[in-house]
């Protein structure tokens, strides 16, 4: 996959769309709005989503658009979208050293610049 995406040139896009603002079991707590999940798509679509605003994501390091037309602006911050920021934060560190520790198992099988893309726990 990885050899077709550079041999293609295309830009690949994660998108959110389960929940939002709090894990799935806390009251209250939404799944991402279908209109913001299609503007997302409509941006990564049309190209313009390349030329927006990124963020690098504390946790993970990837690029995260700060602004996209039709997207609340809070529903590309996680954290903010939380309303208990710390809880946000030891759920963060939790999902990367699960990713960390589930990840070590491929780590031999994949090429350094994989490896090197992985988050590191804090």
């Amino acid at each position: 996959l990885k050899e077709r995406i550079a041999k293609g040139g295309v830009k690949c896009w994660l998108v959110n769309t389960g929940w939002s603002g709090g894990l799935a079991t806390m009251p209250g707590i939404k799944r991402m709005p279908i209109k913001a999940t299609r503007a997302l798509l409509n941006a990564a679509l049309d190209g313009s989503l390349n030329s927006a605003d990124f963020r690098i994501d504390p946790n993970f390091g990837f690029e995260v658009p700060v602004a996209v037309p039709g997207v609340d602006t809070a529903l590309l911050d996680p954290r903010g979208a939380w309303a208990d920021g710390e809880a946000y934060d030891r759920t963060a560190a939790e999902l990367v050293r699960k990713f960390i520790d589930n990840f070590a198992q491929f780590a031999d099988h994949v090429d350094e610049s994989v490896r090197n893309a992985a988050p590191i726990a804090a």
